[in-house]
């Protein structure tokens, strides 16, 4: 009975390798920080407030519906008055924490190449002090099917949100200073 369980899943192996090496896409993360000068209440006084993100130099304005609270919403603005949007859901949010989680509920793959989009940005105290703001995410590529072309693959979502997350960040350590500086 071994010698034929064991041809059977060499006979699979064989006739089908489509199916036994076919996936689909796997989630990826981004994790990325910064450290500045400022204490961790100042910093979160800034960026704190799910509406507003107007700390992020990508954003032109940000609307939205039910302040702080869970499941609020905001629409970011992109670059110009007219310019694309991507619509947020909060889905924690802890002042005494210093962080919130979102998701994002819709975006254009060509504005930002991801879906199942979700996110987390907290502020924590440095040991030396000052701060460090961590800004993490996990997604799927743009394109949910196997072969993707090449703006919308695992690597393109990586490096925009990769992006996104560093211009952010950028903008604070600008506005906080650097540790040390």
């Amino acid at each position: 009975m071994e010698k034929r369980a064991f041809l059977g899943v060499c006979l699979a192996a064989t006739v089908l390798p489509g199916v036994v090496m076919a996936h689909g896409p796997t989630r990826q993360k981004v994790t990325l920080t910064t450290e500045v000068a400022a204490d961790p209440a100042e910093v979160w006084a800034a960026i704190g407030n799910f509406q507003d993100m107007s700390w992020h130099p990508a954003v032109h304005s940000s609307t939205g519906e039910n302040g702080n609270e869970i499941d609020a919403t905001r629409v970011l603005t992109l670059g110009a008055a007219d310019g694309p949007t991507i619509s947020e859901i909060l889905y924690k949010f802890s002042a005494e924490k210093m962080s919130y989680s979102y998701r994002i509920t819709e975006v254009a793959v060509e504005v930002l190449p991801v879906t199942n989009y979700s996110s987390h940005l907290t502020v924590k105290p440095r040991d030396a002090g000052g701060s460090i703001i961590e800004w993490r995410g996990a997604f799927y590529r743009g394109y949910p099917n196997n072969d993707p072309p090449e703006e919308l693959n695992d690597a393109a979502a990586i490096a925009a949100v990769t992006g996104v997350y560093q211009a952010g960040l950028d903008a604070l350590t600008a506005t906080f200073g650097a540790p040390g500086s």
